[in-house]
């Protein structure tokens, strides 16, 4: 059973507020066992009044070179998706979820935003790392939508290094700014660099003034680990609430609407 865990954030005198949410998880190669423990965490985090939930960078498909190179990928991908979204409709709540996706004989670092009222939108990793540079065409343009009264803005993992990026999502209305990551490394690097992928969410917040929600991979993959850390920080920086580099979990925070 994963183990759960939710932190608040104050709103003072605001009239009204939406909880955010990310997820901290494992990911393993196969869309089947990922989609469950998607829908599993979808579950509690509607029970806990959580409206918007974010999952990790490739949280459904994983990194697999065996998933990713099947010729059924999309067909896998969108049944799931189809499944997650009908969830979605009947709980009210709206997830962001990472996946690999194809377009021709373009592989994409994909999240797709999964929305209550059956919208459906998706933002292609623009700053892809050295590694993904050899299997994933970038994408070109940054993703932004209302919810709730709310706008909210997705990036993906390297995308947080390029602070004009985040800044262009400021300048388009976002509020709140959601980072999927999956910061695999071999164990020393993992190590090494576990707080420079705290610091940069953090510096994201400070810089624009929106609430940063980071949501990370947690576990080894593929000979590799990620030590977590997922965090959401508010518009001064503050960090809200942070994960352990172990646990799987989910984070919330309160957010002012209006």
């Amino acid at each position: 059973m994963s183990k759960m865990h939710e932190g608040l954030a104050s709103v003072g005198e605001e009239e009204s507020s939406m909880k955010l949410g990310v997820v901290q998880m494992p990911l393993v190669e196969d869309i089947g066992r990922n989609e469950k423990r998607i829908s599993a965490h979808l579950e509690a985090a509607a029970s806990q009044g959580i409206s918007l939930v974010g999952f990790p960078e490739m949280a459904l498909t994983s990194y697999s070179p065996d998933v990713l190179k099947d010729p059924d990928l999309n067909e896998c991908v969108e049944t799931a998706l189809a499944r997650i979204q009908t969830a979605c409709r009947a709980s009210g709540i709206g997830v962001i979820i990472g996946h690999g996706f194809r377009e021709g004989d373009k592989l994409f670092n994909r999240s797709t935003a999964l929305l209550p009222d059956g919208r459906r939108l998706t933002y292609d990793k623009i700053y892809l790392a050295e590694m993904e540079q050899k299997y994933f065409t970038p994408g070109d343009k940054p993703l932004s939508f209302e919810f709730g009264g709310m706008m909210v803005g997705v990036i993906v993992c390297r995308d947080q290094n390029y602070p004009l990026l985040a800044r262009q999502l400021r300048h388009e209305g976002s509020e709140a700014l959601f980072i999927l990551s999956a910061h695999y490394y071999k164990p020393k690097e993992a190590r090494w660099k576990v707080e420079k992928n705290r610091a940069l969410p953090i510096a994201r917040a400070v810089e624009t003034g929106m609430t940063v929600l980071v949501s990370n991979a947690v576990g080894s993959h593929l000979g590799m680990v990620s030590l977590g850390n997922s965090l959401i920080a508010d518009p001064s920086g503050c960090v809200i609430v942070s994960a352990n580099e172990s646990d799987e979990t989910i984070l919330s925070a309160d957010l002012p609407v209006g």
